[in-house]
């Protein structure tokens, strides 16, 4: 297998000045009572989170970290990017938000965070997919929590992820697997905020697991499902023409006239007691 911790870090690291030009960052500054997009959309699922430890694995920049804290949560953030994780101190600080950011990837992160110390994890959309072993990821999430804590996950759908790019007539192309495999390494220039110019390191590996590997992780995990969930909608533009903005959420979908797919799936599982 491809170095894909390498790879898919040295990646991140170079979109944080990017990132850094958007993420409605002057919206948190202005409103201390501003909620990044995604945590507004997972909110009606995610359950109460107020005076509750949790954690948000892959945080990049801590938007929706620095959110959950706004929501009453006490919250830690862990990502694999020392520039992301670097970011997001650095704006908690500004912030005014005392939250603990820690440098490691999701495998590691019962020895960085320690065990049994959340009472819920959060995992946002654009994460499993930089995972290569989602039952791995599932017994990490079962270890950080408490009993009775739980896990919220909202993220782009496996068949999403099997598209390329649309074709130049507009058509759909299945290409990547829709079933959990060793990878696949890949190319793109640019990111999906600043200012449109190539990011430094454009390699990455991209990894996906099909709706019923996640089901089966999270049960073998001990986890007890209850909610599942299918969007036709997700916070990015994955097909160009084919979609369109709508809502004050920002929320991408396909444009009337086009075929609806799952675009993004949210998922709540709790750890018994």
């Amino acid at each position: 297998m491809l170095d894909y911790l390498a790879i898919n870090r040295a990646n991140w690291d170079s979109r944080v000045p990017k990132h850094l030009q958007g993420y409605a960052l002057d919206r948190f500054r202005s409103d201390p009572g501003f909620l990044s997009g995604v945590v507004r959309f997972d909110m009606p699922r995610l359950g109460d989170v107020r005076g509750r430890s949790g954690v948000h694995l892959q945080c990049h920049i801590g938007t929706d970290t620095m959110s959950l804290a706004r929501l009453g949560a006490t919250m830690c953030g862990l990502d694999l990017s020392p520039a992301s994780i670097a970011a997001a101190r650095r704006l908690a600080g500004e912030f005014g938000h005392a939250i603990e950011f820690v440098e490691s990837d999701v495998y590691r992160a019962v020895d960085a965070l320690g065990p049994v110390r959340f009472d819920f994890v959060y995992t946002g959309v654009g994460a499993l997919c930089w995972l290569p072993d989602a039952r791995r990821w599932a017994k990490v999430i079962a270890d950080l929590l408490k009993p009775g804590g739980w896990l919220f996950i909202r993220d782009g759908h496996p068949a999403l992820h099997m598209f390329a790019d649309p074709r130049p007539d507009g058509l759909l192309v299945a290409e990547f697997d829709y079933f959990e495999n060793a990878g696949t390494h890949y190319r793109n220039e640019t990111t999906y905020e600043g200012d449109g110019t190539p990011v430094a390191s454009p390699e990455m590996v991209f990894f996906n697991h099909g709706i019923a590997e996640i089901l089966a992780a999270v049960r073998e995990a001990g986890l007890e499902l209850e909610l599942l969930e299918e969007h036709d909608s997700v916070p990015w533009n994955p097909f160009a023409e084919s979609c369109e903005q709508f809502g004050e959420l920002g929320e991408w979908r396909m444009k009337p006239g086009r075929p609806r797919i799952p675009m993004s799936f949210s998922l709540r599982a709790r750890k018994p007691l």
